[in-house]
Formats: C-alpha cells, structure tokens, sequence
C-alpha cells in the first residue's frame, strides 16, 4: 500500500480569534510535528502540504510560507518548511480536497493511505479526513502532529473520525 503525509493549514499566522491557542497547541506538540515530518522522509513518503491562502491568491506558495516564518510561529515552523520536491497546494476551505487537485496529485502519485498532520485537528484536520474517506482513500490522522484551539473539541473529533469514517489514530508515525 502506498502512502503519503498530507500537511494542513500547517503555515499561518496565528493573527485569528483562536490564534494564541493554536500556537501554544502547536508549540506544546512542536516535537510531534518534527518527528513525523521526518520520519516521512527517512522513509521516503511523499510529502504534500495543503495550506489556508488566507486570502492571497498569487499561488506563490515560498511568500506564504515565508509570511507565516514572519509571524510568531517562526520557532516552530523553520523546522516544517517544505522541501523544494514536496507539493504544497492552496486550498479555499476547511477541506484540502474542497476546489483543490488534491485528488489529481494523489491519483498520480497512486497513493491508497494519507497519513495526516496539521492544524486545526477538530476543523481542516478532520474535514479532510472525512473528504478522503468518502473518496475511498484509507486514512490515519497522526495525533502528535495535530494542534487544536480546544482540547476537549478535539477528542469529540477524532472519536468522530474512528466511530464513523473509520479513520485510524497514530500516535506518532513509526521511524520505519
């Protein structure tokens, strides 16, 4: 079975109302995000990332990235900036399938399972995980690489995804 790590909404700049939580989330979870992000690539998976435009539409996915190292995220995320052969798409919505070739690109590169990470878990993690379930993709959200704005939201969701999509957890993605 082939896989591939799906990154979302990982590059923002916290400038929202839930803002202060999702960093102190994702900085609480800093070692998780690292830890899958290379593990993927140890073992050779493919790495796409699915990002928020937060309103520009120039498809220049280094000047978003490099907005968001601009923002008070910085420590966190120099250590998850994509590679230079790593796919990163812009997305509209809450899902990376919602109006994306997300579907396209892992057509192409025949992937059966999305290991996914990314923020919100309880939002764009989870509505992500749905889309791919109902587009027949096998799915495992990989929890220490997930940050949510609220905690207990967050466990309603991923008992959501197993009891009802049949997603699978990780805790983390095995070093392989």
């Amino acid at each position: 079975m082939k896989d591939c790590l799906l990154a979302v909404d990982v590059f923002g700049d916290f400038s929202h109302e839930d803002g202060d939580r999702l960093l102190a989330s994702l900085r609480d979870r800093a070692g998780g995000f690292v830890h899958t992000l290379d593990a993927a690539r140890r073992r050779e998976i493919p790495v796409l990332f699915a990002n928020d435009t937060h309103g520009v539409w120039d498809g220049d996915s280094r000047a978003l990235v490099e907005r968001a190292l601009a923002g008070p995220g910085r420590d966190v995320l120099e250590a998850l900036v994509p590679r230079d052969d790593e796919a990163f798409l812009v997305k509209p919505r809450y899902s990376a399938f919602d109006l994306t070739p997300l579907e396209l690109v892992l057509a192409q590169l025949e992937i059966e399972r999305i290991l996914l990470m990314g923020m919100a878990t309880e939002m764009c993690v989870a509505q992500t995980a749905i889309d791919a379930r109902e587009r027949g993709f096998k799915v495992t959200v990989v929890e220490e690489a997930c940050a949510t704005v609220d905690e207990r939201i967050e466990a309603v969701a991923l008992d959501y995804l197993v009891s009802v999509t049949g997603t699978l957890l990780a805790k983390s993605l095995p070093d392989g």
